[in-house]
């Protein structure tokens, strides 16, 4: 079982750390410039929203990356907090091989 001591990064905290202060943007253009509704950035930049795969596809186009990424970022965040507070994970007992 996956054991996660750090806290997970949230994958806005990526996306605003290392492409959007980066390039020297506002999350106001990438909203403009990709589609992408001002409140979902928002969200992300708040931690509380989530890279969907249409945010995925929007952010790999702009930033020249592909939609993977952007998702896997969400899916390590994902596991790493549902690891972090998932219960009774360790009582369950794995179905033998036939």
């Amino acid at each position: 079982m996956l054991h996660v001591t750090e806290e997970p990064i949230h994958p806005g905290c990526v996306l605003f750390d290392d492409f959007i202060a980066d390039f020297g943007l506002t999350f106001y253009q990438v909203a403009a410039d990709t589609g992408i509704e001002r409140a979902a950035l928002e969200g992300l930049q708040n931690g509380h929203g989530a890279i969907t795969a249409e945010i995925a596809l929007r952010l790999a186009r702009y930033f020249s990356t592909t939609p993977e990424f952007w998702l896997n970022l969400q899916r390590t965040y994902d596991l790493a907090l549902a690891s972090k507070t998932a219960t009774g994970i360790d009582q369950i007992r794995p179905v033998a091989a036939a």
